[in-house]
């Protein structure tokens, strides 16, 4: 999955696009690298990002979902939003196939800021994600696999009763965890193969790694290279990255290991 940030403000600027020709240029650079989904994020979460309106999220999507469609075809498009009438308009209006929620069903908007009760009530993105008939990613914001599982277990559970079919769980590496927090998880991470659902891991160029490493996100590809590697090795399915060709060399030299014998086309 290939990281398309529409933003002015997203934390690595090497992700960032948002003229015509540079987001042209980005989908065929990760197309051609290998990406197979291109995620796209009109609203940045990084810590200290501007607030965007929920008008200004639609119409920076209404400008680059065409190109992207017009581009390439056959990619497979993931919107990154926690608003339920972003989504619908992406699906609706111009055929996103995934909606990958970064607020945990809604506990969260823009760095653990609350936009909704987590009791009983079934979150609104559960609900129009049921209506779309869409695949949904679910993102946890919790510090570790003790509260993370529980918590993934009542969340699908209920995205089940609604109808939705394809559930991808993401542990949110970066999200309400500390350092210490996020090395642990990925120690674990073997564990959220429990649920026998896809597991998708976002890790490039975070803090967690530069932290860590030393640098900054401009410097971390070595570092999320190794740890991307690591969560292939516990299970990981989907790699949400900013460097696509660095990704798929990880994956296929991982997938070598899983079948050294088998033949392969360079």
């Amino acid at each position: 999955m290939g990281i398309l940030n529409i933003t002015p403000d997203s934390f690595f600027a090497g992700s960032r696009v948002q003229t015509e020709q540079q987001i042209a240029r980005r989908v065929h650079q990760m197309m051609d690298e290998g990406a197979k989904i291109i995620d796209v994020g009109a609203f940045s979460t990084r810590p200290g990002a501007a607030q965007v309106s929920e008008e200004e999220e639609m119409e920076r999507l209404r400008y680059a979902l065409p190109i992207i469609r017009r581009e390439r075809p056959e990619a497979i498009i993931s919107i990154d939003t926690f608003r339920p009438d972003v989504a619908r308009m992406c699906v609706e209006e111009w055929g996103a196939d995934i909606i990958n929620d970064v607020s945990e069903g809604g506990i969260t908007g823009v760095v653990d800021t609350l936009l909704e009760s987590n009791g009983e009530t079934c979150p609104d993105i559960f609900r129009m994600v049921a209506r779309l008939g869409v695949p949904y990613i679910l993102m946890s914001v919790k510090p570790n696999l003790e509260t993370m599982l529980p918590a993934f277990a009542h969340h699908v559970s209920l995205l089940r009763e609604l109808g939705v079919k394809d559930i991808i769980l993401d542990p949110g590496y970066g999200f309400g965890k500390t350092l210490e927090e996020n090395y642990q998880l990925l120690n674990e991470s073997e564990k959220l193969k429990v649920f026998d659902l896809p597991i998708l891991v976002g890790m490039s160029r975070k803090r967690l790694v530069y932290q860590l490493v030393g640098g900054d996100a401009t410097t971390a590809l070595n570092g999320t290279t190794v740890v991307n590697t690591i969560a292939l090795m516990k299970g990981a399915n989907i790699l949400r990255v900013h460097d696509v060709k660095a990704a798929t060399e990880a994956v296929a030299i991982y997938e070598k290991t899983q079948n050294p014998s088998q033949s392969s086309i360079c």
